[in-house]
């Protein structure tokens, strides 16, 4: 390797294990990486909305004539306003619009992506024709659905059979919440073992 390239390996090898001194407790060491990387993720932000927005779908397209786009460069001059505690009002016009089109975007992206294939998996056959296990499935994903719709069914107070489909639809909500954080925790052990492959193989693997 190069100078260089060694030089960025000890560089990476020392913010990584500063990082990792936070398991111990936290220290000094940890908050100046923690600030480091904070800093290098606004920064790389700034660079990306300066070089992908203001200069590509603002900056250009005026030049090029589109000088209508002026209108939502201004709405995004005016969040700069935010900083000043005397007129942080003015930037509530364009957060008004910001909220409403990600609302609206969100709610569509929501139904066509989450909504309606939900409702379409749970509309199926008890006996689909594929066996025994099939059919218990579709019967434990119609049990599980109508369980927890009836679990947040708040007009009638929860006694009796009603009162006991609820709470099986708790059990199936804590099943969904802890397969949810397994996921989670899963996808952070992933990034520790990438960590720890870095410093075995390459850092340590350098020395040998």
């Amino acid at each position: 390797m190069s100078g260089w390239e060694i030089f960025q390996l000890w560089v990476m090898a020392v913010l990584t294990l500063a990082l990792f001194s936070f398991m111990y407790r936290d220290n000094p060491v940890y908050k100046v990486v923690e600030h480091i990387f904070a800093g290098l993720t606004v920064g790389y932000q700034i660079g990306l909305i300066w070089h992908s927005i203001i200069l590509q779908q603002v900056w250009g397209p005026v030049l090029a004539g589109q000088w209508w786009k002026l209108i939502p460069g201004l709405f995004g001059v005016l969040m700069l306003s935010r900083l000043s505690g005397k007129y942080a009002w003015v930037s509530r016009t364009s957060l008004a619009f910001v909220m409403g089109a990600t609302s609206g975007i969100f709610l569509i992206s929501e139904l066509h992506g989450r909504v309606l294939p939900q409702m379409q998996d749970t509309m199926i056959a008890l006996n689909g024709g594929d066996g025994f296990g099939a059919t218990m499935h579709s019967i434990i994903v119609v049990i599980g659905v109508l369980s927890t719709l009836i679990y947040f069914y708040y007009s009638k107070e929860h006694k009796g059979v009603l009162g006991a489909t609820a709470r099986v639809g708790i059990w199936f909500i804590m099943i969904s919440f802890g397969a949810h954080f397994g996921y989670t925790v899963m996808g952070r052990v992933s990034l520790l073992i990438g960590r720890v492959q870095f410093l075995i193989e390459d850092w340590i693997g350098s020395f040998l």
